[in-house]
């Protein structure tokens, strides 16, 4: 059926509630007609993601509603009627327009096919219903949410049994099921109330992360002044409850941003990647003569850290600088001898910085494809082989960290989390404040030792059918051996051919990535967005001093700049 047919069924159909179709009846413009039906919203690794709004590809009650009834079925075929139902699903929600609604959609059909649900009674952190699959016992989890994005988008992500965000593998299965369902008639969308328990795990998900607390000073804590803002997000109430936990009296709150809003009125993005993010965080912090700023992403899965140098300005500090500080704090505040075989597990886009320090302390580092479900899935590849007695898997995980500002210390939960990231910012920040220095002066210490590395990030955005096309003109021109680095250049690795992961595991998920590796050690990354109309270039670069990286960062960023430009213009 082509675009124009769906959107005549959308707009005539009573089947279709009056809303949906006096929306899809008001566009004038064909193109967004055509964009809102050319495909069907996909369902990839990271589940749904997408534009509210009706047609088939924007996220609405019936793109979950598909999307839940083809999970249910392919959990009741998995796990059988009787374990799916006892077992149930657990599902949460951020405090973006519409989650509630998505979450009670999705409870609705699940228990309507004779599923259990775990439904959360108030928006919570995304690595909170990662903790809940687990603590719960549950088949599987379901959380809408589309994390940093604008307040257009949501999403709906799945969580496997072991509380990981699906990956390939198990997605593939997922999607084989949804997409049998090609009417959305025969989706069952009345719930059955006695299936639906309603769920708050907050203080169990809190004490499951204060157990990761590494520095025990608790005068050194009361002495440290914080500003913390949830970005109008699901941060709030957890952040807030760990740091007073672990001693920290001295919290000060963005009160406009605490207020839990879909339309995140007082940012231009609720991303801590943006820069701009952190704004009234940091001029609250400029007031109270804090020492140091964290924000949170609206799923509290992200965090961001501004600190105050010795001039009194406020220095954002970037993903991969945050994941050198923690790799080099957590490993100094850890008994490595309790363990057999610590490892740290980083993307493959990630600064390298983070896994020299591992490997200086005789840790195993593991890279991992883009996205924390690819690190949660290693995490349990560890514990599965430990029941096992699967020696070659068998290793202990002691971080995952990703270079867009998600980490993860502690085994309470498979995905990046804010709450357990904020609580370690905060004791490395009070360590260093008592010894009467800084994060910064913490990294220039690192700097010193390990060289210095410059990271950088150039994201294009390229909406729709034509954006989609011209990103895959990008990767085909790229792969086709037209780079900017011939000279340059020591490899190139295609993700989406076969490429070794480390002994013992096999080979990496087919992904579409490629990999510039030059003479000198720096590279450059290339990734379309699997959540996101975006490409993504990722850069590295180890300088012996910061001029000396800055130069070769931006010779960098230039030569790969005039392909990218070329296509975007043509």
């Amino acid at each position: 059926m082509d675009y124009r047919k769906k959107y005549e069924e959308w707009t005539t159909d009573t089947f279709f509630d009056e809303g949906t179709r006096k929306e899809l009846a008001a566009i004038t413009d064909e193109k967004e007609i055509e964009d809102r039906f050319y495909r069907d919203l996909r369902f990839g690794t990271g589940g749904l993601r997408g534009v509210m709004g009706a047609g088939t590809n924007r996220m609405n009650r019936y793109t979950v509603g598909k999307a839940t009834a083809g999970l249910g079925k392919y959990l009741t075929d998995t796990y059988g009627e009787e374990d799916s139902r006892k077992r149930g699903v657990v599902i949460a929600y951020d405090t973006r327009y519409n989650s509630d609604l998505f979450a009670r959609t999705a409870a609705d059909i699940l228990s309507g096919m004779g599923i259990h649900v775990y439904l959360h009674e108030t928006p919570c952190p995304t690595p909170q219903l990662s903790f809940a699959v687990r603590f719960l016992h549950a088949a599987a989890g379901i959380v809408i949410t589309a994390s940093h994005n604008p307040k257009e988008y949501n999403g709906y992500k799945v969580y496997d049994e072991f509380g990981c965000q699906l990956v390939p593998s198990q997605a593939k299965q997922v999607i084989s099921y949804i997409d049998q369902i090609t009417d959305y008639r025969i989706i069952q969308f009345m719930g059955n109330a006695s299936l639906i328990s309603m769920v708050d795990v907050t203080d169990d998900f809190a004490l499951s992360v204060i157990k990761q607390s590494r520095y025990k000073e608790s005068g050194a804590k009361k002495k440290l002044k914080i500003v913390y803002t949830p970005l109008h997000g699901t941060g709030n109430i957890p952040v807030r409850k760990v740091l007073g936990m672990d001693g920290f009296s001295q919290v000060a709150i963005v009160e406009e941003q605490a207020v839990a809003d879909g339309g995140f009125p007082t940012v231009i993005s609720p991303n801590p990647e943006d820069s701009r993010a952190l704004e009234e965080g940091i001029s609250k912090a400029e007031n109270l003569d804090s020492d140091i700023v964290l924000g949170t992403d609206p799923d509290c899965d992200r965090v961001g850290v501004a600190v105050k140098a010795a001039d009194g300005t406020y220095h954002l500090l970037t993903g991969n600088q945050v994941g050198a500080l923690l790799m080099k704090f957590v490993l100094d505040h850890t008994d490595m001898s309790v363990w057999k075989r610590p490892a740290v597990i980083k993307t493959i886009v990630t600064s390298d910085l983070g896994a020299e320090i591992a490997r200086g302390k005789n840790l195993s580092v593991f890279s991992t494809l883009t996205g924390f479900k690819y690190i949660g899935e290693k995490i349990t590849q560890f514990e599965q082989a430990k029941k096992n007695g699967n020696t070659e898997q068998d290793y202990d995980f002691v971080l995952g960290y990703e270079e867009s500002y998600g980490y993860l210390a502690g085994t309470h939960a498979r995905d990046k989390d804010a709450v357990v990231s904020s609580l370690l910012i905060c004791e490395m920040a009070a360590e260093a404040k008592a010894e009467g220095k800084t994060l910064l002066d913490r990294l220039d210490d690192i700097y010193r030792q390990y060289g210095y590395y410059q990271e950088a990030l150039d994201s294009y955005t390229l909406k729709g059918k034509d954006g989609a096309e011209k990103i895959t003109a990008i990767m085909n021109e790229l792969r086709g051996g037209k780079t900017p680095f011939d000279a340059d250049m020591d490899r190139m690795i295609d993700y989406s051919n076969p490429v070794e992961a480390e002994p013992g595991f096999g080979f990496l998920p087919l992904e579409n990535v490629l990999k510039f590796i030059l003479k000198d050690g720096s590279w450059a990354a290339v990734r379309p967005s699997g959540t996101e109309p975006k490409i993504k270039i990722y850069y590295s670069v180890r300088g012996s001093e910061q001029k000396d990286a800055e130069k070769r960062m931006k010779n960098l960023r230039q030569s790969m700049k005039k392909i990218i430009d070329f296509n975007t213009n043509a």
